[in-house]
């Protein structure tokens, strides 16, 4: 199983609001061939670490692609980078943001800040993450803890701020 997370908390002249340009970055994975089989709602949360700048729209998708992990990190970024993604700041407010969380149960620790890692490393720590898993994988469990999407919620720090957006 194949976990991607979105995110975004600047509206963009182009491709409108978070979740439009949220949305429109599942079509262009779509259109490159990722089949998206499913997504979660959109959830509103504040933003990790703390700070003053917008809250996030985030959600998580199950997709399923050939593509081997690197070239399918390499495609999130050209899609970012199509939607308006400028990198700069670690964890400053961003148009999109897209984050290979798990393929499959394939762990990849690397060594160094540039290398992909998988599971994601701070996934199962983060709210935004973890609700919205819950509600396509239910049923997955991280490869080095065995803990599914509930557990990992039960253990999570509830002071984070989170809440799904109604349709």
């Amino acid at each position: 199983m194949i976990l991607l997370g979105l995110g975004s908390n600047l509206s963009s002249s182009k491709f409108g609001t978070p979740v439009e340009i949220l949305t429109q970055a599942l079509a262009e994975m779509r259109l490159a061939g990722v089949e998206v089989a499913a997504c979660s709602p959109w959830y509103r949360s504040a933003p990790v670490p703390t700070s003053d700048q917008p809250w996030f729209i985030n959600g998580v998708a199950r997709v399923e692609t050939a593509l081997a992990p690197s070239a399918l990190l390499a495609l999130l970024h050209r899609i970012e980078a199509r939607l308006g993604r400028r990198r700069g700041v670690r964890w400053a407010a961003r148009i999109i943001d897209l984050d290979l969380l798990a393929y499959g149960d394939l762990v990849m620790p690397g060594d160094s800040e540039r290398e992909l890692v998988l599971p994601h490393p701070r996934a199962s720590e983060r709210a935004f993450v973890v609700l919205p898993l819950n509600d396509v994988a239910p049923d997955w469990r991280h490869p080095v803890s065995g803990k599914n999407a509930a557990e990992l919620w039960a253990e999570l720090d509830q002071g984070q701020q989170i809440e799904r957006l109604v349709p």
